[in-house]
């Protein structure tokens, strides 16, 4: 059976609907003598006869295992074009993409990477999970947003630069920009010590402040409103900001640290040498187009 092959079937299927070999190679777009070869080695290949030819006019008929092969191969035919359609669809970038992401990226860049991939394959499936773990891993994820590098035999693609800003109640500091030494036994309001901020802490400590942590929490919006509250103020990347927007918000300020705390880092991580489907690579060249265009921190108080 090894020597079946699908064109012998197509022809099969062709021959048996159209009652002659001349009809079925007409529809196929071959000759009649194609035809012919390709039913014989059909025939050898099974080791039997699967068309009776009366000869004439008569059309010819299937022979009992003629038919036991076309049952079967109608399956085979239907699979086949079933993969290619597959194939096809998948090469349109109508499969599927998983994309690890965390909060910043997923409120400022993600969303118009899925509108675009959404606007131009409306077939495809896009699976996004949020998480932020001590140690990241690709996994079975096709992209992985996060705030530096990984470990692993992955790819690092450098997004942008994510300066660090100090947002706080109106009135706690004066206007333009402060000195990270000012924020000594300030209270603050800061993430749980997990991606970029162990080392945005330790350049705080560096520049000789030691502010009282009042309260740690890894969502932006309760963060925020602890600020507003007259809790403490915070220390945030720009992304975690512009995703927020607060800028109209009266009741905060946002402040440049001068002398400035060294960025975040936003990167795209893929696995190396792995080929990209049509819709993973055009992920990443949206995201690249999007972290490009955002505009610079906006001028602070």
């Amino acid at each position: 059976m090894t020597d079946v092959e699908l064109r012998h079937l197509a022809a099969l299927a062709a021959v048996a609907e159209e009652g002659s070999f001349g009809r079925a190679a007409t529809r196929l777009g071959y000759t009649q003598s194609t035809v012919s070869q390709q039913i014989a080695a059909l025939e050898r290949a099974v080791g039997g006869l699967v068309f009776d030819r009366p000869g004439g006019p008569k059309p010819v008929r299937l022979t009992p295992l003629g038919s036991v092969v076309l049952d079967h191969g109608r399956e085979l035919l239907a699979k086949s074009e079933a993969l290619a359609d597959a194939v096809d669809r998948f090469k349109a970038g109508e499969g599927r993409i998983d994309i690890g992401t965390f909060q910043s990226v997923s409120n400022v860049i993600l969303p118009s990477v899925v509108r675009r991939l959404r606007d131009e394959y409306p077939g495809c499936d896009i699976r996004l999970s949020e998480d932020e773990p001590d140690q990241p891993r690709l996994g079975d994820l096709d992209l992985l947003f996060y705030d530096g590098r990984i470990d692993g035999d992955v790819e690092h693609l450098k997004l942008l630069d994510d300066p660090y800003l100090l947002v706080a109640r109106a009135g706690t500091f004066p206007d333009g920009p402060v000195p990270p030494a000012l924020l000594d036994g300030a209270p603050l309001l800061a993430w749980p010590l997990t991606c970029d901020q162990p080392r945005m802490e330790q350049a705080i400590a560096r520049s000789g402040a030691r502010p009282q942590i009042v309260f740690r929490t890894a969502v932006n919006d309760t963060l925020l409103s602890m600020v507003r509250a007259g809790m403490g103020s915070a220390v945030l990347p720009w992304l975690a900001i512009r995703g927020a927007d607060i800028a109209s918000d009266d009741r905060l300020r946002i402040h440049e640290l001068r002398p400035s705390l060294p960025p975040r880092e936003i990167y795209l991580h893929c696995r190396i040498g792995r080929t990209h489907s049509p819709l993973a690579t055009r992920a990443i060249e949206i995201a690249v187009e999007v972290a490009a265009d955002l505009a610079p921190p906006p001028t602070t108080e």
